[in-house]
């Protein structure tokens, strides 16, 4: 009786274990966030080129782009464009725009050197599998060092997808 227990134990473990591992598969989840307030857009910085005698260097901070790649497993899989955005206040926000990526448990948006996570700032857990999404980039980032934006999975040290800013 007692065998039979502790195998019907071990079995209801396995099945909650699977259930957490493998139900964001079968779900889909959807955001679409407004670009932030206080963005610099260019319009805006046309006309003070307009005004005043300077140039598009004088007034726009470094801006980065870049694609997402998926892994090409055929289960990992990432796509959309990704380009920070400057704000009034000096600071960066990363954003996903027209993202999608197949959805998997514990996934995060990181800046790293490199497509292994080996040296990373963690911008926060992805707020959805689809659509368009802000990340604050804190301020001390070197975005030409940490130029690599990785949809990365922590629970099980996966690689969703990839986007080199340039």
């Amino acid at each position: 009786m007692n065998k039979l227990f502790a195998i019907t134990i071990a079995l209801v473990l396995v099945g909650i274990i699977s259930a957490f591992a493998l139900s964001p598969y079968f779900t889909e989840s959807t955001i679409d966030e407004v670009i932030p307030t206080g963005a610099i857009i260019q319009s805006e910085m046309e006309e003070e080129i307009m005004k005043e005698d300077t140039t598009m260097e004088d007034i726009i901070p470094m801006s980065f782009t870049g694609a997402f790649i998926g892994v090409g497993d055929g289960i990992h899989d990432t796509q959309g464009d990704v380009y920070t955005i400057p704000l009034e206040d000096g600071s960066n926000v990363l954003r996903l725009e027209n993202f999608k990526s197949t959805n998997g448990p514990d996934l995060y948006v990181y800046l790293s050197i490199d497509d292994n996570a080996s040296k990373f700032i963690n911008l926060g857990e992805l707020k959805a599998n689809k659509g368009n999404q802000n990340y604050v980039i804190p301020d001390d980032t070197d975005l030409s060092k940490h130029n690599k934006v990785l949809i990365w999975c922590k629970a099980f040290g996966v690689l969703f997808g990839s986007a080199e800013l340039s």
